[in-house]
This record gives C-alpha cells, sequence and structure tokens, in this order.
C-alpha cells in the first residue's frame, strides 16, 4: 500500500491553482513498487514496469514494401525503359536463396525478403510487359526505393517501450511483433470509493421523495477502472463524523488510494474534513477551479484520501484534475499532459481572472469547413446532461476573462481526460 507522511499535502496558500496542485501530487506520492506478469493480450491500460529492449530487428530481415520487380541496382535503367527476363518469384514467407542474375528481375510481393544483391523494386503498377514476355521497367527510379531493410523500424537492443509508459494497442502490437507472450507491470492501483450523504439511495434500493439516486460514484468507478484500477465500491457513508470516520478507517490499510464524493463544502452538514481530521490529517483545497472549487485531501495511516464535490460536472472535472493525475503518480506511469486542441469558440463567455474554468461545448462545422465550439446553453454543476450532450471541454486559463465569438479556444474532448 502506498505510505505517505500526514504533511505529505502540507500547502499553505489560501487557494491551490490547478497546476500547483497537480505539481504537489505527481512529485510527492510515492509510486507503487509491486509488479506482475500478465499475458500480452491482458496487458492492455496496465502500467509497463520494466524497459523492453527489442530482442530482434524490426523488421528482422530486408524485404519488399510493395507487390513488384526486384532488381540489382547496377542494372537499374537510367535514361531509357529497358526490357528485363524474369528470373525467379519470392511470395511472403517464401525464401530467397539465389541472387537475381545480371540484366535479370525477379517477381516480389509484399512482405518476401529480398533476394540476395537486390536492392530495389519496382512497383507492379510501374512497369509493364512485352509481347516477348520480359518485364520493362521504367527510367528514373531512386536506388534502394519500395524497399524495407532490416532494422529500419526498430534496431535489435533498442529501448522499445519505457517503463511507465500506459500500455495501449499499439504498444501490445509491438510487443507481439518481437514475439513477446507476456509483460512485467506494475499491479493494479486499489482504490475504495465512497458517496457521501444522507440525501442519496444507491440505484436499485428505495429512494425516499426527498432522496437522489447516487450516479457520481458509478460515474467515478468507471473512470478508475478505465485508468486500469481495481475498485472497491464502499457504497455511501451517511453524514454522521464518527460512522465516516470508522468507514474511512476500516479501509485505509487495504488499499492505496480512499475517494469519496460530497460532504467537502463547508456545511454545517458536510463531515468529511472533520472525520479525516480525526483519524489522520487533511488538507482542505479550495482549488481555483470551476466548477469544482472544493476538494479534499488528507493521509489516513499511510493511505491518500481525495474528497470531491458532490456535483457530477464537479466531480468529473476535480477528478480529471486530480485524481487522474494521483492515480497515474502511485502507478509509476509517464506524464500524460492533457494538450487542449485550439478551435473557435462559438460563444460568449465571462469568466473571473485567476480562476481556471472549464466550459461544456459540441462541435459542429462552421461554413468555411472548419471547427467551433457550442456552449451547452443550461448553467450548473449538477447537469448531467451537460456531460451527456456534449463532446467535451474548453478551457479557460487564469488569464482569460471574457470569450467571444471567433476566438481561439482550447478542447479538451472526453476521450482524452480519461
Amino acid at each position: 500500500m502506498a505510505q505517505l507522511s500526514d504533511d505529505c499535502f502540507a500547502f499553505g496558500g489560501p487557494m491551490m491553482s490547478v497546476d500547483e496542485a497537480v505539481g504537489l501530487i505527481t512529485t510527492r506520492v510515492n509510486a507503487i513498487v509491486d509488479l506482475e506478469t500478465v499475458a500480452l493480450v491482458d496487458a492492455d491500460g496496465r502500467v509497463l514496469a520494466r524497459d523492453v529492449a527489442a530482442p530482434l530487428p524490426l523488421p528482422p530481415f530486408t524485404n519488399s514494401a510493395v507487390d513488384g520487380y526486384a532488381v540489382r541496382n547496377a542494372d537499374l535503367p537510367a535514361s531509357a525503359e529497358q526490357a528485363f527476363p524474369l528470373d525467379g518469384r519470392i511470395q511472403a514467407g517464401g525464401l530467397a536463396q539465389a541472387p537475381i542474375k545480371p540484366g535479370h528481375t525477379a517477381r516480389i510481393f509484399t512482405g518476401a525478403p529480398m533476394p540476395p544483391d537486390a536492392q530495389t523494386v519496382f512497383m507492379q503498377e510501374d512497369v509493364r510487359i512485352d509481347e516477348s514476355g520480359r518485364i520493362v521497367l521504367p527510367p528514373g527510379l531512386k536506388r534502394g526505393a519500395n524497399v524495407r531493410p532490416a532494422g529500419e523500424d526498430i534496431a535489435q537492443g533498442q529501448v522499445a517501450l519505457r517503463a511507465g509508459q500506459r500500455l495501449r494497442p499499439q504498444h501490445l502490437a509491438l510487443a507481439a511483433a518481437f514475439g513477446l507472450t507476456r509483460l512485467d507491470v506494475v499491479r493494479r492501483i486499489r482504490v475504495a470509493v465512497f458517496s457521501t450523504g444522507d440525501e442519496l439511495a444507491s440505484p436499485g434500493e428505495p429512494r425516499a421523495a426527498s432522496q437522489l439516486f447516487d450516479s457520481n460514484r458509478f460515474m467515478l468507478m468507471a473512470m478508475l477502472r478505465r485508468l486500469g484500477c481495481e475498485v472497491s465500491d464502499l457504497g455511501i457513508l451517511r453524514d454522521e463524523r464518527t460512522s465516516l470516520a470508522r468507514g474511512l478507517k476500516q479501509v485505509a490499510g487495504g488499499h492505496d488510494l480512499i475517494l469519496t464524493t460530497g460532504g467537502v463544502s463547508t456545511g454545517e452538514e458536510d463531515h468529511v474534513k472533520a472525520a479525516v481530521e480525526s483519524i489522520g490529517s487533511l488538507v482542505l483545497w479550495r482549488m481555483a477551479i470551476k466548477p469544482g472549487r472544493p476538494v479534499a485531501m488528507g493521509i489516513i495511516d499511510g493511505t491518500p484520501l481525495i474528497g470531491l464535490p458532490g456535483n457530477p460536472v464537479a466531480s468529473f472535472v476535480t477528478f480529471v484534475h486530480v485524481v487522474r493525475p494521483t492515480v497515474l503518480a502511485l502507478s509509476g506511469a509517464l506524464p500524460e499532459p492533457l494538450l487542449p486542441i485550439p478551435l473557435r469558440a462559438a460563444f460568449t463567455y465571462k469568466k473571473k481572472a485567476g480562476r481556471r474554468e472549464y466550459v461544456r461545448v459540441s462541435l459542429r462545422r462552421a461554413q468555411d469547413g472548419g471547427l467551433e465550439a457550442i456552449k451547452f446553453p443550461r448553467e450548473g454543476a449538477g447537469l448531467l446532461s451537460s456531460l451527456v450532450e456534449t463532446d467535451g471541454l474548453v478551457e479557460l486559463g487564469e488569464d482569460i476573462t471574457n470569450v467571444e465569438p471567433g476566438q481561439d479556444v482550447g478542447f479538451l474532448p472526453y476521450a482524452s481526460l480519461i
């Protein structure tokens, strides 16, 4: 389990910026060191624990990049087309043991090994066959054209996959190309997830007239699983400090991270702060972010705790900017900075300086063919429809105070956030 000191996240400022929060997390969280070996087919989404050096060159042999005709460089037509007798046929998976005779060409197919002494391939659509069956090759082709040399992609011994890489399908393809069947990965981060509040009921359970079905917990668990976490669903903790504290302490020792939603504001019935302080230490983050200002982070028996706001949109946004980097840091993953995509705004918006804001938007194609962002028509951090009916978030930095139609803004598609 992660073991952090009680003052690991100590911060003296009145309000923490998003960059300060991310920097604090990524530099002070201790990465998990437990490893396991998994089958290649099960490695998607896992964090690679050790560098993978290429055990063989890619490609492992020099081969043709096209269907066509192989020739020696010494026989390349210089200024006029030239007819060549055919000398052999080489298919993908076959062998090319004999060299091409001088002044001859060999039929070759994509992926087939190049014959000895042949260095160039003419594409089949660029040649013709004359009346006597000879292959007529045009002049002007560059030496070495349409040939993939051994090791052109990756040289043998080169580090091809680095420790800390969060594995995606393309990484598994590369490992498979080396003939690997298993990879060493960091074990999954174990996260306990609670919702808090007497106003909540779990889906499938009776709901009082004054209660809402708990939605945040299911959203957060899905986001955690997409980050490769092992998630424990611990249900809903009621608004009572003693039971909150008891529930949090019970799970601290068996998990790497505790994640709660709700109860972290400053109201009289928001008890997470007091509960955590009674069994550990907590710095209440008033992050300079909208939606999502009330975010709490603390330590319980060496295990970090993050308390997210109860409003769904605020919970989603703060997960992206606080929980996501925490999980990556705990797993020893390489940094995955969020890089907004520039596009045009098709809305007007005003905001305060010194605070980073995220606006829910949909994309549309403008008359000139460019993409522009349309703001969701309603405000409110409790509108789940605003996450369902939009394509992503426009990020407005601390120094921006207003947006006008046609202005360039930074867009973060939802697919890039988890």
